[in-house]
């Protein structure tokens, strides 16, 4: 692709917030990647990286806070936001809908994600040009 031809990007977060650098690097290659005039079709949280959807997270006042910057980054360019079925509910992140479907006493998933199967992963490949995975290292 030329440098002048626009791209999009689906980005794969796997690593959590606090505990890698996953969702900070993520976050400075979505900003420029828009500011080089590309697009971001969506953000796909999966295994550690469903942790950056959790509307529970409260770090001290004087770090970052990475639940709310992605919040903050997703809504000011209309980006979808996934995070993996399996991968939230195996980490006690949840939507209304699963927490009625499994009884559980509360629901905590951070709006703007919302909770999709592995199907709104295939999709994101099929249809962007570019999957760019941000892992928990190692």
């Amino acid at each position: 692709m030329s440098p002048h031809t626009p791209c999009s990007f689906t980005l794969v977060i796997t690593g959590a917030p606090y505990s890698s650098q996953a969702p900070q690097t993520a976050l400075a290659f979505a900003r420029a990647v828009l500011a080089s005039g590309h697009r971001i079709d969506r953000v796909f949280l999966y295994g550690d990286g469903v942790h950056l959807a959790s509307a529970l997270t409260s770090p001290p006042s004087d770090e970052v806070h990475w639940s709310r910057a992605w919040h903050d980054f997703l809504e000011s360019h209309n980006i979808a936001g996934f995070a993996c079925i399996a991968s939230a509910l195996r980490r006690g992140i949840v939507d209304q809908s699963e927490q009625q479907r499994y009884e559980l006493p509360a629901s905590n998933l951070a709006a703007p994600f919302t909770i999709a199967g592995l199907g709104e992963w295939v999709d994101s490949v099929a249809h962007s040009d570019r999957v760019i995975y941000f892992h928990s290292g190692g």
